[in-house]
């Protein structure tokens, strides 16, 4: 058994556009780009670290350095369950994982994980906060997509919303509050809600206040985010909330967003798939997830100034299949953009 190289790049991606939610805004997507060879075969992913759990560009990649260092060509993704907790670091590694496996096996990770090349599926298109009359314009040029995601914080929401509403009447509206609001103003604000084509709420309340929406019967399901990351959290949310939004840099990886896609399914949760901020290729593996999901928001490269080589195709809405050059191929599928990251003595 030989052991495994890694190679990490901080990456940054300029947005089209300051994006901003309720815990503030960026203008670029920090990620980190991680490949493995296992002298062969190259495999990469994408991993986003979020400040909100308490992760940075430094800590992902000392986490990554030092586990990398106990995989060996013979290693799984199933290994890195023992290894690192649900994080950033542990979604590089495993997604980077599951697809030096597929070109080394000569099959793509759908067939891997035993399901059928994914299809076309509908994405929300986010909208961040700004002003009543910002939102309302960009609403606007959005008003024909058939699903639209609003970060909202904890002011002017009915205000927002009825503004957006009025300038896109017949989308579906998914609101994600990022733990901003309290309990009474979650009762206070559903009702009215209802009425404006908003068919899911994320995360209304901090992670820690989940025992308040205990017996509450929302008029507007509920979707765990920041309170849902592994299926280990899902007796706990029963009774609290009625979907779950599967982020694969809170699952630490496909193979655990795979398990946690299961188990919620069996548990009779709606399934959402969402990301972070990032490119096509922190998409690819999420985009198996959104094979199965009622609501599927994966967006972020539509956020980006400029995209990777080979990225998802979007028609508006619809978001296509990936390249095989992408992620998760098989061996016969090169990408330059991977290669170019590679040193020199890889090549040779």
């Amino acid at each position: 058994m030989r052991p495994l190289h890694c190679i990490i790049k901080h990456q940054k991606w300029p947005l089209a556009r300051e994006f901003r939610i309720s815990r503030g805004a960026k203008t670029q997507a920090d990620v980190l780009t991680v490949l493995l060879s296992d002298g062969y075969h190259v495999g990469w992913a994408e991993a986003v670290p979020y400040n909100r759990y308490g992760e940075t560009i430094d800590s992902v990649k000392k986490e990554i350095y030092a586990c990398v260092r106990q995989l060996t060509t013979q290693s799984t993704p199933a290994d890195l369950l023992e290894l690192l907790p649900a994080s950033a670091a542990r979604n590089a590694l495993d997604c980077a994982l599951w697809d030096l496996i597929a070109k080394r096996e000569n099959k793509a990770v759908h067939e891997l994980i035993g399901e059928p090349k994914p299809n076309t599926c509908t994405t929300a298109q986010t909208l961040s906060i700004g002003s009543i009359d910002d939102m309302s314009e960009a609403a606007k040029e959005i008003a024909h997509q058939p699903l639209i995601k609003i970060k909202l914080d904890n002011q002017l929401v009915l205000e927002r919303m009825h503004a957006i509403h009025s300038a896109a009447p017949q989308s579906k509206f998914i609101i994600d509050a990022n733990e901003a609001w309290s309990f009474d103003e979650l009762k206070a604000w559903l009702p009215q809600l209802a009425k404006m084509n908003v068919a899911l709420i994320e995360q209304p309340l901090p992670a820690a206040e989940d025992d308040a929406l205990i017996d509450l019967s929302p008029e507007i399901p509920l979707c765990a985010d920041e309170s849902c990351h592994t299926s280990d959290d899902l007796t706990r949310l029963k009774g609290r909330y009625q979907a779950v939004n599967i982020k694969l840099d809170k699952t630490g990886g496909l193979t655990e967003a795979l398990a946690l896609l299961e188990a919620a399914k069996k548990e009779g949760f709606i399934i959402m798939t969402g990301c972070m901020v990032g490119s096509s290729l922190a998409m690819a593996p999420a985009f198996l997830i959104a094979q199965h999901a009622a609501f599927v928001d994966l967006d972020g490269p539509l956020l980006l100034a400029k995209d990777r080589l080979f990225a998802f195709p979007f028609d508006n809405a619809e978001m296509h299949p990936m390249p095989m050059q992408l992620w998760g191929g098989n061996a016969n599928y090169l990408n330059r953009e991977l290669l170019s990251l590679l040193p020199k003595k890889y090549l040779m």
